[in-house]
């Protein structure tokens, strides 16, 4: 798998280029010329307490928080798809990955399309950052360890690393979900304090368990769907040792995971 980071994704799109993907997509021809009347010629400055910048006028890129933008880029990247049948692209917004699959040692097809990847963004004005763009093997074959080919892009070797945090999950080489569920734990055990901070100013439980609920239960639950499933009986363990810790905070009876 190769996690793919871009440098400034939503400030690379060429408006032009966009509209024409649009009607590609057989938007009406007035919608697509109130979006690129939208991203062009756009007037921006900069301003810290009293001082402003000179104003700029740019016609690049999508404008940042507006709701707008991650839909206009997955528009955008509509036409970036994987050319083999033993590959595909994952996209969520901005964050990309190639996944292959590779069967009797041979890496072509996914070498391949990390190459048309690369020759995509080339054409289509969004620049890979190779510095965080990171490459995680998983090899389910109980034979000896393989070998396989570095992965390098415009000349530059991508790191291999033994786990990614993606989408907020943590994913290993062996595909275990320990790590993912220790780093849960951790961040859950931290906001335990300021439950029993908030405890000790005797506020109602009824505070408490919704400060649980809002800042704990959310961390321990976030996509869950995916990891818990397969998560040992161990690292379960752990992560309802902190309901239990919350439980006694609170002296509420809490959800169990």
């Amino acid at each position: 798998m190769l996690f793919v980071d871009y440098s400034s994704a939503f400030n690379t799109i060429i408006p032009s280029l966009l509209t024409t993907k649009l009607e590609d997509l057989g938007l009406h021809t007035s919608l697509c010329d109130w979006i690129s009347n939208f991203l062009t010629h756009r007037p921006q400055s900069v301003r810290v307490g009293n001082c402003a910048s000179s104003t700029l006028t740019l016609s690049t890129g999508a404008p940042q928080g507006c709701v707008l933008s991650p839909l206009l880029y997955s528009l955008y990247t509509y036409d970036c798809t994987a050319t083999s049948s033993s590959t595909i692209i994952v996209k969520c917004a901005d964050d990309t990955v190639v996944m292959g699959l590779i069967l009797d040692n041979d890496e072509r097809a996914y070498l391949e399309e990390i190459k048309h990847l690369e020759n995509w963004c080339q054409e289509n004005n969004l620049l890979l950052n190779i510095s965080k763009t990171k490459e995680l093997i998983v090899d389910c074959s109980k034979k000896q360890e393989r070998h396989y080919q570095p992965v390098r892009i415009s000349r530059t070797m991508v790191e291999r690393v033994d786990s990614f945090r993606y989408l907020g999950v943590h994913i290993s080489q062996d595909l275990s979900w320990s790590l993912h569920t220790n780093s849960l734990a951790k961040k859950a055990r931290q906001r335990l304090y300021h439950l029993r901070c908030l405890r000790d100013f005797r506020l109602p439980s009824n505070v408490l368990r919704n400060f649980y609920t809002c800042t704990i239960e959310s961390i321990l639950m976030g996509n869950i769907t995916v990891w818990f499933g397969n998560s040992t009986k161990q690292d379960r363990q752990a992560l309802q040792r902190v309901v239990c810790s919350a439980e006694r905070i609170t002296h509420t009876e809490l959800p169990d995971l």
